[in-house]
């Protein structure tokens, strides 16, 4: 079995080609019994689409894998905190455990400003992993910003 950081490794290479679309660097893979069944990254500006986010890619790939909109019995990892919406559809679907990287201080909704995956009143359980490979998934998206702003 891969641990944490060997699964956020592949979230990074999913935040990658992101980065390489001049998209916000954000990755996402979803895992159950040892494999990857579903994995994204930001699409917004090429699709247009305020909901591309790679969770959102990420979840729809594992649910039409499975054939089943519940993921109970799978893990995220993504590389950056989940926002309210991702938090939202994570709950809906069911995916029991969240891994991410840099923390959003701005829409973060598994701690940084909100809590979502922990509000008693959703009657839903889910663990959260923060801070794995932190400084890098960080540093894509520093570099990310970096590269718009020496551009602009």
């Amino acid at each position: 079995m891969l641990d944490h950081e060997q699964w956020m490794e592949l979230a990074l290479r999913e935040a990658d080609k992101a980065f390489e679309k001049k998209e916000v660097p954000v990755g996402a893979i979803i895992v159950q019994d040892n494999q990857v069944i579903g994995r994204g990254y930001n699409l917004i500006e090429t699709l247009q689409d305020p909901t591309a986010h790679a969770e959102m890619i990420a979840i729809t790939a594992a649910a039409n894998y499975n054939g089943s909109w519940r993921l109970d019995e799978t893990a995220m990892y993504v590389t950056l905190e989940p926002c309210p919406m991702c938090a939202g559809a994570i709950m809906l679907s069911r995916i029991p455990l969240v891994v991410y990287g840099a923390s959003d201080p701005r829409f973060g909704a598994c701690g940084s400003v909100v809590n979502l995956l922990a509000e008693e009143r959703f009657h839903t359980r889910h663990q959260i992993i923060r801070g794995v490979l932190s400084d890098r998934c960080q540093s894509i998206l520093v570099s990310f910003f970096q590269n718009i702003r020496s551009n602009s």
